[in-house]
C-alpha cells in the first residue's frame, strides 16, 4: 500500500495519541508508510505545530541513535478550570449529600468522558514528573487511577484492605485514619512493584489524608518513592492535614444536613507544588 501524505498524517496522529509517552523511533513510521525519514520529519513537524495550536499537547523530539518521537499530552489552564467547573456544578446538587458530610460520587466516577478528562488534568499536572506506577486504594479510586494512567501510559497497582487469594503473597500495613482515628490495615501483592520505582497516588476523596499516608508508607516498604499526589476532592480541614504536597481539583468548603446545601470552590491544583 502506498500512502498519500493526508493518510499518514492522520495514522500517524492516531498513533501518537494512542501512544503518550512512548518514544517511537522515526523509522518505525518511515518502515510502516515505506516513506523517507525526510518525509517522515516534515509530517511530524505539521503534527506537532498542529497540537500546540489546538491545545493537544506537545511533540518532543529525541535525538541520538536511540531518538525519536514522544507524545506529552497536556491541558491549557483554561480547559483545566473548564473540567475543574463541570465537576463543581455535578458536585453541586444537594441530593449528592450523603451522612457524614461525604459526597456521592459514583456517577462520576463511572462517566468515561469525565474519568477521561481527569485522567488527562492530572497527566498534565505531571507531565514533567518521571512517573513509573499509578497506586491507588480499592475501590472509588481506581477509575481515576486507570484514567491518569491511560494518559501517563503507565500500569496500575490496587491496594485492598483484605487479603485476596488471588493476590499471592501480600505486605501490609497499619495506618492511622485521618478522619475517624482508627487504626486500619492495607496490604498490596509483593509482585505489584519493583524497588527504585517512582509511584503517583492518587484517591476520589481525601478529609486528613490519612489513607494517602498509609500509601506513601507502604511504597517505602517496598522501597518505592513518592513522585506525586492526586485528588480529586479534598475536604475543607478543621484539623491538621497530615499530608504535604498533593495536587486537588475540588475543595469541598462546607456542608449543610439540615438546609441541603453544598459549598465548593476550586482545588489547590494551580498552587506552586499543589500544597
Amino acid at each position: 500500500m502506498k500512502w498519500k501524505r493526508s493518510e499518514r498524517l492522520v495514522d500517524m496522529t492516531r498513533y501518537l495519541l494512542e501512544s503518550p509517552h512512548e518514544l517511537i523511533p522515526l523509522t518505525k513510521f518511515s518502515e510502516r508508510y515505506e516513506s523517507a525519514k525526510s518525509s517522515i520529519s516534515e509530517d511530524l513537524t505539521i503534527i506537532k505545530a498542529t497540537f500546540e495550536e489546538t491545545g493537544a499537547g506537545k511533540l518532543v523530539t529525541v535525538t541520538g541513535a536511540a531518538g525519536g518521537v514522544k507524545f506529552i499530552p497536556k491541558m491549557g489552564d483554561l480547559e483545566v478550570r473548564e473540567v475543574i467547573s463541570l465537576l463543581m456544578d455535578e458536585l453541586g446538587h444537594s441530593d449528592r449529600l450523603l451522612p457524614g458530610g461525604y459526597l456521592f460520587m459514583a456517577d462520576l466516577l463511572g462517566n468515561p468522558y469525565i474519568m477521561d478528562c481527569v485522567g488527562k488534568v492530572f497527566a498534565s499536572r505531571f507531565s514533567d514528573t518521571e512517573i513509573d506506577v499509578i497506586m491507588t486504594v480499592a475501590t472509588k479510586g481506581i477509575p481515576i487511577a486507570h484514567a491518569i494512567a491511560r494518559h501517563l501510559n503507565v500500569p496500575v497497582v490496587i491496594v485492598r484492605r483484605d487479603s485476596k487469594v488471588t493476590e499471592g503473597s501480600t505486605v501490609s500495613i497499619n495506618y492511622v485514619s485521618g478522619s475517624t482515628r482508627r487504626i486500619q490495615t492495607m496490604m498490596l501483592s509483593k509482585r505489584s512493584m519493583k524497588s527504585g520505582q517512582k509511584v503517583l497516588i492518587t484517591d476520589d476523596f481525601m478529609k486528613a489524608g490519612g489513607t494517602m499516608v498509609g500509601m506513601k508508607h507502604l511504597l517505602e516498604e517496598f522501597g518505592c518513592e513518592l513522585a506525586g499526589t492526586a485528588v480529586l476532592v479534598e475536604a475543607e480541614h478543621h484539623e491538621e492535614v497530615i499530608l504535604d504536597n498533593y495536587s486537588s481539583l475540588v475543595k469541598l468548603l462546607s456542608v449543610n444536613e439540615k438546609n441541603r446545601t453544598i459549598v465548593l470552590s476550586e482545588g489547590n491544583y494551580f498552587l506552586e507544588g499543589g500544597k
